[in-house]
């Protein structure tokens, strides 16, 4: 019998004044993302430092979340902050049009493990704006409009990258004349087209993009855009040869293909990119979160050599006032450096391989409430199941409220035993730092053994 985890560790000195204080605060004015704002109860965290972060009552939590999945390297990497101290000691910030070192090492150390040619760097300040002007890239490129992108993707909340995802947190900002086309990208455990192999997956998921192509016409798609591995939306890594097949239908009608590494970027699979996993080039990829440990918000676009052509003697029309800004960049240098010297891509590929996989297989043979388990590197999901045999899904689509109740106590029973688990929907994402070290994971599986008993309850 697997041992059970310690309750929630409470190895700080509890300060629940101060803790009040900042969540009064933070209750009187701070407007929280994705929330109805008087039904959330933020934890007020005192402090953080490598794979865990600490509360004002004292309790410490595993973060099996990275954060929003980027804090590739863990908390308060002492590298990474003395970077960003001195460079706000030698230059705190510069306007975008002038060449500053920190951008140009960034720019230059991230086009070294971009696959392929993409060795243009347009830095924003995160991963939807990134996701923004890689799709004006294609319209610019293209003179075309439409985008298609996949069912089960989130691309960003900006107006353009959230109408592009296909989860329901675009459907409140669904203009419906965003020019964006929705598809079934493959996904075996709940395939949309009958299929009961990997290859029939495969085959019919491209067969099913071509037929889409055609009907929307060819030559009004600029781009397709897709996550390498969908990350919110259930860490679907896609079938062999299925990357491949779009990159092929993307050359045979003139479309942009834009790959969105945001969260499968920068070691997080166990490849610098996901890309590599599958051999495949696309003309844009854009990246955030990983790119220096989300410690100052960064993203960018990293643009073929087609592409860029396009801008050569014709301007851009695009900018940020912050792009590639200097703490940022100065955040991704040191980051980048870090995860060469400390081997933090190895790393993730080889407890990935060795640790993460074998004790998630392990929990799913003996937990009912496990239909699947999915991932690569430090990207990984448990799909949550009421029966194995239908795969009903442990609570409904998208439910709140009562019906999400079975995810709420599976939560909160992690919790309770020091994990602090990523939740969405129906599925527990295991995504903790890159550089999480293997006692760690460890006491993360253990929680999570501890957690899915409260899961298993709700099987039939």
């Amino acid at each position: 019998m697997t041992p059970q985890p310690s309750p929630v560790s409470r190895t700080h000195q509890p300060n629940p004044e101060a803790g009040a204080a900042v969540k009064a605060a933070d209750r009187a004015h701070v407007f929280h993302s994705w929330s109805a704002q008087e039904l959330i109860d933020p934890l007020a965290v005192a402090g953080a430092e490598g794979s865990y972060f600490w509360d004002y009552d004292g309790n410490r939590y595993l973060d099996f979340t990275s954060g929003l999945v980027y804090t590739n390297i863990g908390y308060q990497h002492p590298k990474v902050v003395a970077a960003i101290q001195e460079q706000a000691a030698r230059l705190t910030t510069f306007a975008p049009a002038f060449a500053i070192e920190a951008r140009s090492e960034a720019a230059r150390l991230i086009a070294e493990r971009t696959p392929g040619d993409l060795d243009k760097i347009f830095f924003t300040n995160g991963g939807a704006d990134a996701v923004e002007h890689a799709v004006r890239m294609a319209r610019v490129h293209t003179g075309r409009p439409k985008v298609l992108s996949a069912y089960r993707s989130y691309h960003g909340g900006t107006q353009q990258a959230v109408n592009i995802t296909g989860d329901p947190r675009r459907w409140a900002s669904d203009s419906g004349s965003a020019g964006v086309v929705h598809f079934w990208a493959p996904f075996l455990y709940r395939s949309r087209f009958y299929a009961e192999t990997e290859e029939q997956e495969c085959a019919r998921a491209l067969e099913h993009l071509e037929t889409t192509i055609a009907f929307e016409g060819p030559g009004t798609i600029a781009a397709i855009v897709l996550e390498t591995i969908p990350g919110t939306a259930g860490i679907m890594v896609p079938p062999p040869g299925y990357l491949a097949g779009v990159r092929e239908l993307c050359d045979t009608y003139g479309i942009v293909f834009v790959l969105d590494e945001v969260m499968a970027g920068f070691g997080r699979t166990g490849e610098w990119f996901a890309a590599d996993l599958f051999g495949v080039v696309p003309d844009l990829m854009t990246f955030a979160k990983g790119v220096n440990s989300g410690y100052v918000p960064l993203g960018g676009v990293a643009i073929s050599g087609k592409i860029a052509e396009t801008f050569g003697k014709r301007p851009y029309p695009g900018g940020l006032t912050y792009s590639g800004h200097p703490l940022a960049c100065a955040a991704a240098v040191a980051t980048i450096e870090v995860m060469a010297e400390e081997g933090v891509v190895e790393h993730a590929r080889r407890l990935g391989a060795q640790v993460v996989e074998p004790g998630l297989r392990d929990l799913a043979e003996r937990h009912p409430s496990v239909g699947e388990v999915r991932g690569a590197g430090m990207f990984w999901a448990l799909e949550l199941v009421k029966n194995r045999e239908t795969r009903e899904p442990l609570v409904p689509y998208n439910a709140t409220g009562e019906a999400n109740a079975p995810m709420a106590a599976f939560a909160a029973a992690a919790k309770a035993h020091g994990l602090w688990p990523f939740i969405n929907m129906n599925r527990t994402h295991v995504v903790p730092p890159c550089n999480i070290s293997e006692a760690e994971l460890k006491e993360g599986l253990a929680a999570l053994d501890a957690a899915l008993s409260v899961a298993d309850e709700h099987t039939e």
